[in-house]
């Protein structure tokens, strides 16, 4: 199996998403044993000040701080990796040439294009000189989101040319792309056959899923190497209808 940075090697790692801006939300995720967050800045209200926080309280927690970005600007992406995460996830990554240009912004000269910025937590405030900010190139992922049958067709290309150090593949958007419902068996072989591309190019591959154990378990049986099992709001929504439903009964049952 070959693991996102940090995460393990012997097994596939479980993450959540993390969309509330509670440093909280972190803390729960270290207690319950995640081994990774991915701090969502496209689809939440999160600044960058508050992801900053979240991937410092992950970082102290053991966790591995995953952001995903709004989008392909290249100051997202410095921007992030300046402040610590691990890897940046992209989204709605359609070609080659767009994997590339991602590569680009996460790289130093003469590799890529990433500014430098050594009195950023990434490069331990400077107090140590630039060295270990330069190093630190060969410790981040920028994770490609593939979520179109654009993304699909192109991906066998971007893991031949290596502009992806891993891939995150979702099956609600890329369902909406195909006008198929999530659950259709095309939806899977699609993402199957995504699967074994990354495994034959020693790319690693992480499964965005809802908040299910035994899913998880099955996903990571087939080969994926991070499952992102749901997140934050969702989970904690979840678990206060349920015991609201299990009251409502309660009160409604003979006497």
């Amino acid at each position: 199996m070959n693991p996102f940075p940090g995460l393990p090697a012997h097994r596939a790692g479980l993450g959540a998403w993390i969309k509330l801006p509670a440093i909280e939300s972190v803390e729960l995720m270290a207690e319950a044993g995640m081994d990774s967050v991915v701090i969502d800045l496209e689809h939440s209200a999160l600044s960058i000040e508050t992801a900053s926080s979240l991937v410092s309280v992950a970082l102290g927690r053991g966790l591995i701080p995953m952001v995903r970005v709004p989008d392909h600007s290249p100051s997202w992406i410095q921007r992030c990796l300046d402040l610590g995460a691990r890897a940046v996830v992209v989204p709605h990554v359609d070609s080659v040439e767009q994997a590339r240009a991602l590569q680009q912004s996460s790289r130093f000269e003469p590799r890529g294009r990433r500014g430098m910025g050594p009195t950023t937590r990434a490069g331990g405030w400077n107090l140590s000189g630039p060295e270990p900010y330069l190093a630190t190139e060969r410790a981040i992922a920028v994770v490609v989101q593939i979520e179109s049958a654009e993304g699909m067709a192109a991906l066998p290309d971007m893991l031949a040319t290596s502009v992806a150090d891993g891939v995150l593949l979702g099956a609600a958007d890329l369902s909406m792309s195909l006008g198929l419902a999530m659950d259709d068996p095309k939806v899977f072989d699609l993402m199957s056959g995504a699967l074994e591309h990354c495994v034959k190019h020693g790319v690693p591959c992480a499964l965005a899923m809802g908040a299910d154990g035994a899913a998880a378990v099955r996903s990571a049986q087939r080969g994926f190497s991070l499952i992102i099992a749901g997140n934050d709001a969702t989970m904690l929504g979840a678990a206060a209808r349920q015991v609201v439903t299990s009251a409502k009964a309660l009160a409604d049952a003979p006497s």
